[in-house]
């Protein structure tokens, strides 16, 4: 078993600045990929970005350039700062982990790995 603690969301207004953090505990070693995806009132779940062991990242087209994800495999732990914000990032943030080894490709909206973090939510609002 996996557990994770995604922290790091808040309010903030547009054009500003939030890192979110993840990190894993329990059978940490066994994870091959992590990130995050999230979650909009009355929309569908979307993968926002994420990354493997060897470094491979896969990010939605809407935070490409804005967000940036990257990983320390030693403590097991994923941060992503997000600039650039807009009002639209609001969500409910959740870092998601993947124990089964995929292509980075593999993930998508409707893809994720096999563990869920409880959610932090980003506000972005004026």
């Amino acid at each position: 078993q996996v557990q994770l603690v995604d922290s790091g969301g808040g309010l903030v207004q547009p054009g500003g600045s939030l890192i979110l953090s993840c990190a894993a505990s329990g059978n940490s070693e066994s994870i091959y990929a992590m990130g995050w995806y999230r979650q909009a009132p009355g929309k569908q779940r979307e993968l926002v970005a994420i990354i493997t062991k060897g470094g491979s990242v896969n990010y939605a087209g809407s935070v490409k350039g804005r967000f940036t994800i990257s990983r320390d495999n030693a403590k097991n732990e994923v941060y992503m700062p997000m600039n650039s914000l807009k009002p639209k990032d609001t969500a409910e943030y959740y870092c998601n982990a993947d124990t089964r080894v995929r292509s980075v490709t593999y993930y998508n909206d409707t893809q994720a790995g096999n563990y869920w973090g409880q959610g932090t939510q980003v506000t972005v609002s004026s």
